[in-house]
């Protein structure tokens, strides 16, 4: 008995997700979730409202100093995230 090609079920899962137009949203909401984790629970007290859209991760800082600081940092930030991610899901931060 052969067996036609085989897959891992990592990558059925990908394909489905992406067929299903779930893989965007899926990979979003884990680069939000990941940005506490990336950068700590010290910045986490500083940071409000995070969210993405057109490519773009807008984050509300508290600080302005803190602000200036991570805008140093911008396409470092976006590399990791993507990184942990997996995926290009972000190509720009925006700090208000």
């Amino acid at each position: 008995m052969r067996r036609g090609k085989a897959e891992s079920v990592g990558d059925v899962l990908r394909k489905f997700l992406r067929q299903e137009g779930i893989e965007t949203p899926l990979n979003q909401f884990r680069v939000i979730q990941k940005w506490n984790e990336i950068l700590g629970p010290g910045i986490a007290l500083y940071t409000g409202e995070v969210y993405i859209k057109n490519q773009s991760l807008y984050v509300q800082i508290k600080s302005p100093a803190l602000r200036n600081n991570l805008m140093m940092e911008r396409e470092r930030l976006i590399q990791r995230l993507n990184e942990a991610v997996g995926a290009q899901v972000i190509t720009r931060i925006i700090f208000r």
